[in-house]
């Protein structure tokens, strides 16, 4: 097993320089896990900084060759869980198969004030991507 932390350059970078947005854990055949730091987004409103967040999300992975299908497990931490449909409805548009496993927290208040969302991801890749 290999384990290779990065932030790709072709990606959005991480806000501060204490942690990477990818950890990529090869296995021997060639597949390979990506543990992807929470993402945060600009906007005024939950749907526009969920849009945001998963465009940056499907960036990181694409650096690594995998998309958001390949995602298994989603992590969501919402400072208004009563907004939770609103992020749903976004959600569906960026997650169109088979749902991940998931958990949804609310917290009050995320790494930047004005954040109303933050979402970390694990997605499975398959050898030879």
């Amino acid at each position: 097993m290999k384990v290779d932390l990065s932030s790709p350059a072709s990606a959005p970078q991480p806000l501060s320089p204490y942690y990477s947005q990818v950890a990529r854990v090869e296995h021997a055949d060639g597949s390979a896990l990506l543990f992807v730091s929470g993402q945060i987004a600009e906007g005024d409103t939950l749907a526009e900084q969920s849009r945001g967040v998963f465009e940056a999300l499907g960036a990181l992975l694409g650096a690594h060759g995998a998309t958001l299908a390949d995602v298994i497990n989603i992590r969501t931490y919402l400072t208004d869980i009563g907004k939770i449909e609103e992020y749903g409805g976004v959600r569906r548009t960026f997650l169109t198969g088979t749902p991940p496993t998931s958990m949804t927290f609310e917290v009050p208040r995320l790494f930047r004030p004005e954040a109303l969302i933050e979402i970390e991801i694990v997605a499975a890749v398959p050898a030879g991507r």
